[in-house]
């Protein structure tokens, strides 16, 4: 699973193949693909082969702020549900766990871990005795001290720098926890961001066309990254069982403006949305994005169409990051790559391509999920080949630690 893969002939091929269709960079500086091209360095987080090492989502970076730790979910069970919370140091390699043991959702998201109050804290979610909680670490603390912030919700994707995270009930079961609330990892304070029933009077027709009547919740709220507005979906409880498909209805697209107070635009569809850096627009799968004021989309030309597609922004908003699976480029849906692109369209380049038919055996099986580091110079992807899953990350040259 080395770089070496890149010299595929398959991938070789695909890369000929797309950069005939290109047009010529008439200035390689101009060119955000160039330090991409060659001399990528691709290698597991952490050595150990022996365990699951999971990165959460493409909502979320794994590595801190200040790009010194990197963050991940860590299991022996086959199905990598339980588990627990660990950071590694990247220039040390000390690896220490933050949390205590706990149940997963899914091998999909895993605890939900993210950095957040400027990389000092780390929140996750779980179940530990039957009870679901939202938690928070404080990294410096030794031995590192475990606070419950919530009981009987999860956590949707706040933003490194923000001091707050976005709370959502149990989709299969909210109870009275069926609005978005926000809790500060600091103070503890949780405050209603977002009534349910203020959504519910905003889109009458779509919820009587959508539910048909059913008691709803807001589900997987994403911060934008000013913290100021904020997208997510809406559940319908359907089982008791939270690890499994039939948990909950879950579909839509809703942003909603924190600030002001107002509904920004909905959509049938939620894809796979990213906030991008510029905290206004949304990306997308199939190289679409959105505008939040309005919903207007626009899809980026000259780019393929991949499929799996969790799409990300790098932090100047040059690149766009996806997965796929590589039924389209030559290979099968057993085999994933990573696209990397030119936000602006017209080229691209295959990064990586794997086996990722294996891995944590979840009832929600691990997708890649491709994330870039905050200062665009690495990116963090799960593979899942053979028994484990384990988080990797491809590194361009300059960047080397």
């Amino acid at each position: 699973m080395s770089a070496l893969l890149s010299a595929r002939p398959l991938v070789a091929a695909l890369l000929l193949c797309g950069s005939a269709l290109l047009p010529a960079q008439s200035n390689p500086a101009d060119d955000p693909l160039a330090p991409w091209r060659t001399g990528v360095r691709i290698r597991p987080v952490s050595p150990d082969k022996e365990r699951h090492t999971v990165h959460s989502y493409f909502n979320t970076c794994p590595e801190s702020p200040d790009g010194s730790k990197v963050l991940f979910f860590v299991s022996t069970a086959p199905d990598g549900h339980s588990g627990e919370v660990w950071i590694r140091d990247r220039k040390t390699g000390e690896e220490r766990r933050l949390g205590n043991p706990l149940k997963a959702e899914d091998a999909h998201r895993v605890a939900c871990q993210q950095w957040v109050n400027g990389g000092r804290t780390v929140t996750y979610h779980g179940e530990r005795d039957g009870r679901w909680f939202v938690a928070a670490v404080n990294v410096d603390d030794s031995p590192p001290v475990e606070r419950i912030l919530a009981q009987d919700r999860l956590s949707g994707w706040g933003q490194p720098q923000g001091q707050v995270v976005p709370l959502y009930g149990q989709h299969w079961n909210p109870g009275p926890h069926r609005n978005l609330e926000l809790v500060n990892v600091v103070t503890g304070e949780i405050t209603t961001a977002l009534k349910v029933e203020d959504v519910t009077r905003q889109y009458p027709e779509w919820f009587s066309k959508a539910y048909a009547g059913k008691e709803v919740s807001i589900f997987f709220p994403v911060l934008s990254p000013k913290l100021d507005r904020v997208f997510f979906k809406m559940a319908a409880a359907s089982g008791p069982d939270p690890r499994s498909g039939a948990a909950s209805v879950r579909q839509g697209l809703i942003c909603y403006d924190l600030k002001n107070q107002r509904f920004l635009y909905q959509n049938e569809r939620w894809g796979h949305p990213s906030w991008h850096p510029d905290d206004r627009h949304i990306v997308e799968t199939a190289f679409t994005i959105f505008d939040s004021d309005n919903g207007k989309a626009t899809r980026t030309p000259g780019l393929p169409a991949a499929r799996g597609d969790h799409p990300s922004a790098s932090p100047d908003g040059r690149l766009l990051v996806t997965d796929t699976t590589m039924d389209r480029f030559g290979s099968d849906s057993n085999h994933w790559g990573i696209i990397l692109a030119d936000a602006r369209g017209g080229q691209h380049l295959m990064l990586h391509q794997f086996k990722n038919d294996e891995g944590a055996r979840s009832w929600r099986r691990s997708h890649p999920h491709p994330i870039f580091s905050p200062d665009g110079k690495r990116i963090y992807f799960n593979i899942s080949e053979g028994p484990w899953t384990r988080l990797y990350v491809a590194e361009i040259t300059s960047a080397q630690p």
